[in-house]
């Protein structure tokens, strides 16, 4: 008897919301990206995903991977994503998530260069307790709600090790 598989859930906004409440930094640092950027190398190699992860904090690239089968195509979608992060102060699947909510796309009612703006998931604001936004950490290689849970995976457990 063969079963089909179920489909991925969608998560709803107010979900995609209360990741940002809780995936929360202390302090972010050259060394904690480092820390981040590897273990999201060692989660994509156990599952051979062909991403390239980027980590950027106050518009320095502290972080870059390409992992096997990532295209420099993966880059640009990176930059875009990255820059959705940048001006909404939000995760990029979470923006998206937000326009498809009231009945439309980014790319019809934002008014932004989809050559330059991307909400697409994979794209997850660094924010630090007190602060506020100071970066992105980004994904880029699998469809883009898998894209997303690998970069909140990522979050979660190095937050519970801190």
């Amino acid at each position: 008897m063969t079963t089909t598989p179920k489909p991925e859930l969608t998560p709803t906004v107010e979900e995609l919301e209360a990741q940002e409440r809780r995936l929360v930094f202390r302090r972010f640092t050259h060394d904690d990206a480092w820390a981040l950027g590897s273990l999201l190398v060692e989660l994509a190699r156990e599952r051979q995903a062909p991403v390239a992860i980027d980590i950027h904090r106050a518009g320095q690239q502290l972080f870059h991977a390409a992992l096997p089968g990532s295209t420099h195509d993966n880059d640009a979608w990176i930059a875009r994503k990255r820059r959705v992060v940048e001006r909404y102060g939000s995760a990029s699947y979470l923006v998206g998530a937000r326009f498809r909510a009231k009945g439309t796309t980014f790319e019809e009612s934002s008014r932004l260069d989809p050559d330059t703006y991307a909400a697409h998931g994979g794209s997850f604001p660094v924010t630090v307790e007190g602060v506020g936004v100071v970066g992105a950490v980004t994904v880029s290689g699998l469809p883009q709600l898998q894209d997303h849970r690998l970069v909140v995976e990522a979050l979660e457990h190095f937050l519970s090790r801190a």
